[in-house]
């Protein structure tokens, strides 16, 4: 692992929970409350719950063992596992779990394409 992924990975760890929520929130101001947020990058699970603006309930959706595949194709996203608590959004994501999705990346973006894939690489390249 790179200096500059170490380097990340703390960050991310380090960022306090109360600034996410109160950017996340001020960004969606009449569209949606984020209520619940919990990321782990080291187990790469994602939890998050949402209020729509003017729903009664808020959508749950769990992530786990997401990873960005580099090759000598380009860059892969593949989500093993994710979940919600309305049945739309599980068909939904039934839909694109399992499977390598192409990530289309402009050349000016490559260096820093190749940081991201290397800061999610999958679980057994680390």
């Amino acid at each position: 692992m790179s200096y500059k992924v170490s380097l990340i990975k703390t960050a991310i760890k380090l960022t306090p929970f109360k600034l996410f929520f109160w950017l996340a929130n001020f960004k969606l101001k009449g569209v949606a409350e984020v209520q619940a947020f919990n990321f782990d990058i080291d187990n790469r699970t994602l939890s998050a719950s949402t209020l729509l603006y003017g729903e009664p309930e808020a959508i749950n959706v769990s992530v786990e063992n997401f990873a960005i595949i580099a090759s000598e194709h380009g860059y892969q996203f593949k989500l093993e596992h994710a979940s919600s608590n309305k049945p739309w959004l599980n068909n939904l994501l039934a839909k694109i779990t399992g499977k390598a999705w192409d990530i289309p990346v402009p050349k000016q973006y490559q260096a820093e394409m190749a940081l991201v894939a290397e800061l999610f690489a999958p679980k057994s390249e680390q």
